[in-house]
């Protein structure tokens, strides 16, 4: 994103973002007062236009690298993974959207938040293999969210969603090893019409 002009802030990683010519800002999102400081330091220094909000952690992890099995999960194990995975995350964009409101660059919490559906159905199909659980695409459909302006009828956009449901299960796609791939409302063109994994 530097090279791309972009002014970058790294909240870890200090010398790599000096190195790649990114500012840093100290930024603990498990806590209100740090994730509110930073967002004050941003506003400061001029804004922010794009989020990349992507803290993580794998607390379940082993020493050997494999995750701890199921029934090995604890309440307290799984409270520090959400406290940061998904606590985080909405904290620091509730910090951060004022900024992002006022940037005259748009158009980032919808496709987000499509993006995060497409890994939770991809997680759900592989923790339940023995369950249809799939994720369809059904186009830049003419709907009351983008004002009636799609470019097909909702019995179109609708067609993708009947033929899913109705799959058998032997017509599945390979879900363990399948990806799904988004391409964004805004970006299909006239009369390109979504399709089913095969």
């Amino acid at each position: 994103m530097v090279a791309a002009g972009h002014t970058v802030y790294a909240a870890r990683g200090r010398q790599t973002a000096k190195e790649l010519g990114a500012r840093t800002v100290q930024l603990d999102v498990t806590g209100d007062a740090s994730v509110l400081a930073a967002a004050k330091t941003v506003e400061a220094d001029g804004g922010l236009d794009v989020l990349v909000n992507n803290a993580g952690i794998a607390v379940e992890l082993k020493s050997d690298g494999e995750p701890v099995g199921a029934s090995e999960v604890t309440a307290d194990l799984m409270r520090e993974t959400f406290e940061t995975n998904v606590f985080g995350v909405v904290r620091v964009l509730r910090a951060f959207l004022p900024l992002l409101q006022r940037s005259s660059a748009h158009g980032v919490a919808y496709p987000a938040s499509k993006a995060a559906v497409n890994m939770v159905t991809v997680q759900y199909a592989k923790a339940f293999p023995g369950i249809r659980i799939n994720a369809v695409e059904p186009g830049y459909t003419r709907t009351d969210i983008n004002g009636r302006r799609g470019e097909q009828s909702v019995e179109q956009g609708a067609e993708i969603i009947v033929r899913m449901a109705q799959l058998k299960t032997d017509r599945l796609a390979p879900t363990r090893t399948s990806t799904v791939r988004w391409c964004g409302e805004g970006f299909r063109q006239p009369g390109q019409h979504a399709k089913p994994l095969t």
